[in-house]
């Protein structure tokens, strides 16, 4: 295998300064404001954009290092395999989550349901599809029994690594 070079494309700013006590998904930040930055230059690729409720934010777990191939997850007390999680600290710290977006303003996305650290590397956004993303029959694994409380359940500082 090869290296991927990926650079951001933008910033998102939250009220999220903290790793520990954040809301472990945008359920659990209902409501809450954020925006996002993007590189002046690629404004244009926005268009058409504000038609849509709903957009996945693709970025960079920046503050997090390293990773361990099995994790305790926040709504859980057992030890799980890494990639059955979404935990931060993984061998490419990517995350994902999806935010309302409220509006869009030059470069600036106004986005609501933000779950993620101030100062996150934006690597992409891309469309929510009421029709092509939501799956109601989907089962959750593991987390089937303890899903319902991911909007209640706020970090700790378990993947905050002692270098980081």
């Amino acid at each position: 295998m090869h290296d991927i070079r990926i650079r951001p494309i933008g910033v998102i700013n939250s009220p999220h300064t903290d790793r520990a006590n954040m809301p472990i998904q945008p359920c659990g930040a209902r409501d809450v404001a954020g925006r996002i930055v993007m590189e002046e230059a690629l404004a244009p690729g926005l268009k058409d954009l504000e038609g849509f409720s709903h957009i996945y934010l693709l970025y960079h777990f920046h503050m997090s290092t390293g990773f361990d191939l099995t994790v305790v997850p926040f709504m859980e007390p057992a030890e799980r395999g890494l990639f059955s999680t979404r935990a931060p600290r993984r061998p490419n710290q990517i995350g994902l989550s999806i935010v309302r977006l409220e509006r869009i303003e030059g470069n600036t996305l106004h986005i609501l349901d933000v779950d993620v650290l101030d100062g996150t590397p934006l690597l992409d956004i891309k469309p929510y599809f009421k029709n092509f993303d939501a799956f109601p029959e989907a089962i959750s694994g593991w987390a089937e029994a303890h899903q319902n409380k991911a909007g209640q359940v706020r970090s700790d500082t378990r993947f905050v690594s002692p270098k980081a």
